[in-house]
């Protein structure tokens, strides 16, 4: 209905997957200084960059090969 009834840039489809991450207390300053800044954030990194960084700062083991294949 989605795809039919608005005009999106792309197509609207659910994704196959999902991740959380959690933060202490002591580091909602910085949490708010990011959403706050993220369009210029964005700017100059990627979604693709940025989760790989989170990925290994949480030290998340995973093979690339297995994700961003909407990307390529």
């Amino acid at each position: 209905m989605i795809n039919e009834q608005y005009r999106l840039p792309h197509k609207f489809a659910w994704q196959r997957g999902y991740s959380a991450f959690s933060y202490a207390k002591s580091q909602i300053q910085s949490v708010k200084h990011y959403i706050f800044n993220q369009q210029k954030h964005h700017s100059k990194h990627s979604f693709k960059a940025e989760y790989l960084k989170l990925l290994e700062t949480f030290d998340i083991e995973f093979d690339e090969k297995y994700l961003f294949d909407f990307f390529d």
